[in-house]
């Protein structure tokens, strides 16, 4: 019970002195503030609130403009992210496929890979020195259509580019050279 009592006693001074301390300083500026006169009393009073306004209104300020600059580019990355979602039907793996493969691909291989994609089978590709010819027939103006484009969007312009429908079977054939 002794050193229980030797331990408290010895940390009371400790705080007791620190209390001491703080309660002299208030007093000391509690009677430096009596001593001035009213006029300066009233202007550092003014003071004080102005830069306590002048504090919280500026931080809560820039804290706001932080915030919504951050909502901002948080609505901007929620928005690239769904349109990018939405673009993802859009891209064709074959073509990318194509792509990566094209120089070690012959152009002829090349044109007919293409073509099976679109789903024009039984195509006939010849490479002719710098050209290809193909020939094919389809029932479908969309899948004739959407095969050409594909072609154009791998690069390949077509030199010649004949078209004819059959009126009985209502098949489209198609005669192009491509040069490459």
């Amino acid at each position: 019970m002794s050193v229980l009592t030797c331990r408290t006693k010895g940390s009371m001074p400790v705080a007791s002195s620190w209390s001491a301390r703080l309660s002299l300083q208030q007093d000391l500026l509690w009677s430096r503030w009596q001593a001035l006169s009213s006029r300066d009393q009233v202007a550092l009073s003014v003071l004080m609130v102005f830069l306590i306004l002048f504090v919280g209104v500026y931080g809560g300020y820039t804290v706001h403009q932080a915030a919504k600059a951050s909502k901002e580019d948080y609505q901007q990355r929620v928005t690239d992210y769904f349109w990018l979602r939405s673009q993802a039907t859009n891209i064709d793996s074959t073509v990318l496929d194509s792509q990566n493969d094209s120089s070690a691909q012959p152009p002829a291989s090349r044109v007919n890979t293409l073509l099976n994609s679109s789903g024009i089978d039984n195509a006939q590709v010849v490479a002719e020195g710098d050209k290809v010819q193909l020939s094919f027939t389809n029932d479908s103006q969309g899948v004739v259509s959407a095969a050409l484009a594909k072609l154009e969007r791998q690069g390949l312009q077509f030199s010649q580019l004949t078209m004819q429908q059959d009126l009985a079977s209502k098949q489209i054939q198609v005669q192009a050279t491509v040069p490459f």
